[in-house]
């Protein structure tokens, strides 16, 4: 079981140092910021506004709530519970042997403790709880090519393993399933209205229209500050 483990361990490193290895300036500016919450804001408020344009208040409100708890339970269960038990190091931890080997975005170096990601496990959450409700091809596509770079960009900084990354997924699939069948339970006829009309949800084209013009305005920012060298902290 140790002699497994250790393999596992070791699997992980490598194949962070591989994800890792793939940076410039350019990339890690732009990393930096697509990691950051804030900028996404006007993304996620797009999103508010297309609940409530294609669904009464109250279905509207009860997503919301889930979405919260969705949240909140990945976090309590990542940050708060796993890793202060499980205790592995971040890759970009200066205590952790590898970390000298490891690419720094900025200088940003994260919390002590890496396992598993709460980046991933909220992202991911969210988007598998947004895909069982509207069901839409081309806002879902989005959606995960979103939540994939998202991921990616954890590796990328050096922030976190793989490993953590791939736990994460797994807590934000666990409860954005639970939370969406408790709602089913709850509110049957919200939730068909939901799978109904997501089908054909009135400007879907929004979110990733949003999505799309915030990933160009970082892809833009970037290309400055590589060029300029400008150092600025964005999470």
């Amino acid at each position: 079981m140790t002699d497994m483990l250790n393999t596992l361990e070791q699997a992980d490193a490598q194949l962070l140092l591989f994800l890792n290895g793939f940076h410039n300036s350019y990339w890690d500016y732009f990393m930096m910021m697509y990691s950051s919450r804030f900028v996404w804001i006007p993304f996620y408020a797009s999103f508010l506004y297309v609940m409530f344009r294609n669904y009464d208040w109250r279905s509207t409100t009860k997503c919301l709530v889930a979405i919260i708890a969705i949240v909140v339970l990945c976090d309590q269960t990542t940050s708060g519970l796993i890793k202060p038990m499980v205790e592995r190091l971040r890759p970009s931890n200066t205590d952790n042997p590898i970390s000298p080997m490891v690419h720094i975005v900025n200088n940003y170096r994260g919390g002590r403790y890496g396992f598993p990601s709460s980046h991933a496990a909220n992202a991911w959450g969210m988007v598998f709880f947004a895909m069982y409700l509207a069901r839409n091809r081309k806002l879902n596509l989005f959606l995960l090519a979103w939540a994939i770079v998202m991921a990616y960009s954890r590796a990328y900084m050096g922030v976190h393993y793989p490993g953590d990354i791939l736990v994460g997924i797994f807590f934000g699939a666990l409860y954005a399933t639970l939370c969406y069948y408790l709602l089913a339970y709850i509110d049957p006829q919200g939730i068909e209205q939901w799978k109904t009309t997501g089908r054909q949800l009135h400007q879907s084209w929004l979110p990733i229209t949003m999505g799309s013009l915030s990933v160009l305005v970082m892809l833009t920012v970037a290309a400055f500050m590589a060029a300029t060298q400008i150092d600025i902290f964005f999470n």
